[in-house]
């Protein structure tokens, strides 16, 4: 009989990616995995402690740079945990755009991740059709309010400014041509018979374990379990808007692609219906120049790409918050990467990352 002996390998930390930089560090039998660790920090900037000294509306930039791809849905999240604190009250107007742009945003954020998949499992030509067509929204963005990447439109009582005609326009256009885009991305990854060997009945995560992990967001419903905000916390006007949940049927890998691709003819689902009955009104509450929320505390979540995005703030009466605390998907997801990973080779370990979609700028923190 053959002795083998394990042996550790640590993969990364360089990545080149957008994921970030993260080092994996595997014990192997061989080129099959026994255990990963995943091994972070390496992006930690303190923005937690960072923002207990700053007032809340200098909060903003920070909140913009936790998930760097999806920053809508990081400043939607802490500006509804400020006004609850404060008690605002945000007009209708306001949050059905915070809706569409939030919505544009998760559109944007699942086509660097069927990119990134793409491209990680060895498909370049399928990394460049999604990050053409995201230009489009970041085109939106831009022309909204001047950036591509980090935002700060969504503020305190509302958003920076309203849409104007021609950003309506854009949007409009960009949500006939989506169905066509994913249709090429269905036709150049989806029906590939090699992409499917790498992603099915791989890495397979059950509803139980799921749970175990406290994963949320396409992680959590590619196991099968129907859990989305939106839906079942419906905030800014959601309620509003009809729209499904799509869901998984075994955990693998191959569902997590699925779920995301199918959530994206949904948020374009929820914008045209934004748009459609966008209500007249303000687009910004009444909020004091020197904002002093009264003691107290509040933990408020909203549901982003990756999952249930939730801020912790405490206030003792001052106008800056005594402590902030982010629960960032990323960081709970990425929890499940070991059990992903035993039993499998060192190839697939790039699949099983890459379908977590995690963020590091989010993760560190």
């Amino acid at each position: 009989m053959i002795r083998t002996e394990e042996y550790q390998l640590s993969m990364g930390p360089v990545h080149p990616s957008t994921h970030g930089v993260l080092q994996i560090l595997l014990t192997l039998d061989g080129e099959r995995v026994v255990k990963a660790v995943p091994c972070m920090g390496y992006l930690h900037r303190g923005i937690e402690k960072l923002m207990e000294s700053r007032n809340y509306f200098q909060c903003m930039p920070y909140t913009d740079r936790l998930d760097y791809v999806s920053a809508m849905n990081n400043d939607f999240a802490y500006c509804r945990a400020v006004e609850k604190l404060a008690q605002l009250e945000v007009p209708e107007r306001a949050q059905y755009i915070r809706v569409i742009m939030a919505e544009l945003n998760r559109i944007a954020s699942h086509m660097i991740f069927i990119g990134s998949l793409a491209v990680d499992v060895g498909a370049t030509t399928g990394m460049i059709y999604p990050f053409r067509d995201r230009e489009c929204i970041l085109d939106i963005f831009n022309e909204l309010c001047g950036a591509r990447m980090t935002y700060s439109y969504i503020r305190i009582g509302g958003v920076k400014s309203d849409l104007s005609v021609k950003v309506i326009d854009m949007i409009n256009v960009f949500l006939k041509n989506l169905s066509a885009m994913i249709d090429e991305y269905n036709d150049l990854l989806t029906g590939n018979e090699i992409f499917q060997h790498r992603l099915k009945n791989t890495s397979v995560i059950t509803a139980e374990q799921a749970l175990q992990l406290g994963l949320t967001g396409p992680m959590l419903r590619a196991s099968g379990v129907n859990y989305d905000l939106r839906k079942d916390n419906a905030y800014s006007s959601y309620e509003d808007f009809i729209f499904d949940i799509p869901l998984g049927n075994s955990g693998d890998n191959w569902d997590r692609y699925i779920v995301r691709m199918k959530e994206m003819r949904q948020s374009a689902k929820i914008v045209k219906q934004a748009l459609d009955g966008l209500p007249e009104g303000s687009v910004m509450a009444k909020v004091p120049k020197v904002l002093r929320p009264p003691k107290g505390e509040v933990y408020v979540t909203t549901e982003g790409p990756r999952g249930e995005v939730g801020y912790h703030i405490i206030s003792d009466g001052t106008v800056k918050p005594y402590r902030v605390h982010i629960r960032r998907p990323s960081l709970i997801n990425l929890q499940a990467l070991d059990l992903m990973c035993r039993g499998y080779l060192v190839g697939d370990v790039v699949v099983a990352m890459s379908t977590i979609d995690p963020i590091l700028g989010e993760v560190d923190c």
